[in-house]
């Protein structure tokens, strides 16, 4: 199941963060952040993207102020990177996660 969480903004778009399995790693997790007109709108651009069982359950790991900053800054509004994040990582653009999971 993915941990996950979202924020409103003040313009009434959403930011979505949720925890997921990797595609094609065994074990590893990733953190996605979507940003939105809402949280449907969210999940549906995941699924679409392959991560069909993805629900939002509860708001218990909201994104953070510096994850909302790096979705937000980001031209396609959708990123990752591993988690749990230890410091060391940076945010990536979705396509660099279906370019790995095909590899």
């Amino acid at each position: 199941m993915a941990g996950g969480g979202w924020v409103r903004l003040p313009d009434g778009s959403v930011v979505v963060a949720l925890s997921a399995p990797r595609p094609g790693a065994r074990g590893q997790r990733v953190r996605f952040l979507v940003h939105s007109a809402n949280r449907a709108r969210a999940l549906t651009r995941l699924r679409n993207l392959g991560l069909r069982a993805v629900y939002l359950r509860g708001n218990t790991e909201p994104p953070t102020p510096d994850e909302i900053s790096a979705v937000l800054h980001h031209p396609d509004g959708l990123v990752w990177r591993p988690a749990p994040h230890d410091g060391a990582g940076f945010w990536r653009p979705v396509g660099a996660l279906r370019r790995a999971a095909a590899g």
